[in-house]
């Protein structure tokens, strides 16, 4: 059937200001835009971030590898405000020429520092930097298979589902009805396998017995999602405390951990409780009720 406002493309594609939250800052060009160095703190890492569920994967690492006792992962965590366009500041493109976030330099080494960029990559250097840490040997291939699993899902999620449900400049059925889609099946996937898990085990995590990198890398999107805290009435829509009470138990489990606490509101310029940057664990003193 056909639709008067149905796009024809033209024979080759021109960019043209998209309009939404993000129509003016999206390029079709890699590379810096303006120069400006990237500040440095004391600490042996220099995490380059915003508190976006990827930013929230490498502070929620960070802050569990420190209650764990490593004082080597203590860091600084700088602000790169997405909106304003910091990720493609000359410094921000040298550590990740992909400009995004987050990205990390660690110089505990001053004569060979070390970059790294894309989420996933800093959850597992970081492990292995502290003795694969929240990676336990007989359990590693699964945690690889669920933190490939996130890497490649998510973006269907927030460039998908999340992009058009929330940030888009108008309401258009049909992406909202394929991501919508897809979402509760990614959903379902992690439903039914810790329903299967919890049947076996009685386990609360999503990866043997213990809380894994696995756990770290998808509770900041589908937890946040589960608790209805990533898109305005998306909870509701995606009808989640009915259709995947495991994973709302799931990422409730998660969240009561201090050091998800803490690691989730660092780089964040929003919401009731936020912390723009962290230079130190005293940053977070009075942050938090007793409750939390």
């Amino acid at each position: 059937m056909g639709n008067a406002d149905e796009y024809s493309p033209p024979k080759v594609w021109s960019p043209d200001d998209m309009g939404g939250k993000f129509g003016g800052i999206n390029s079709p060009t890699a590379g810096a835009r303006t120069e400006k160095e990237l500040p440095r703190g004391k600490h042996p890492l220099q995490l380059y971030s915003m508190g976006t569920p990827n930013g929230q994967k490498a502070t929620i690492l960070l802050e569990e590898l420190l209650q764990a006792g490593h004082k080597g992962a203590e860091y600084d965590a700088h602000l790169i405000d997405i909106m304003k366009a910091d990720q493609f500041t000359s410094g921000f493109v040298d550590i990740n020429p992909n400009s995004k976030i987050p990205a990390l330099l660690d110089v505990s080494n001053p004569d060979k520092e070390i970059r790294m960029f894309e989420s996933g990559s800093i959850l597992l250097q970081l492990s292995e930097k502290f003795d694969n840490a929240f990676m336990p040997k007989h359990l590693r291939p699964e945690i690889l298979n669920w933190l490939f699993w996130q890497m490649g899902s998510a973006p269907y999620l927030g460039g998908g589902f999340g992009h058009f449900f929330s940030y888009a400049p108008s309401k258009m059925k049909y992406p909202i009805d394929r991501y919508t889609m897809e979402t509760k099946r990614q959903l379902d996937v992690l439903e039914k396998e810790l329903a299967k898990q919890r049947a076996i085990e009685g386990k609360k995590y999503l990866v043997g017995q213990e809380y894994t990198l696995a756990d770290i890398a998808i509770y900041p999107w589908y937890g946040a999602l589960a608790l209805g805290n990533l898109y305005k009435g998306s909870k509701e829509f995606l009808n989640i405390e009915q259709d995947f009470p495991n994973v709302v138990n799931w990422a409730k489990h998660i969240k009561e951990r201090p050091a998800v606490q803490r690691g989730s509101v660092v780089n964040q310029t929003w919401g009731d409780i936020s912390l723009k940057e962290r230079h130190d664990a005293s940053d977070f003193d009075g942050l938090f009720s007793e409750e939390s």
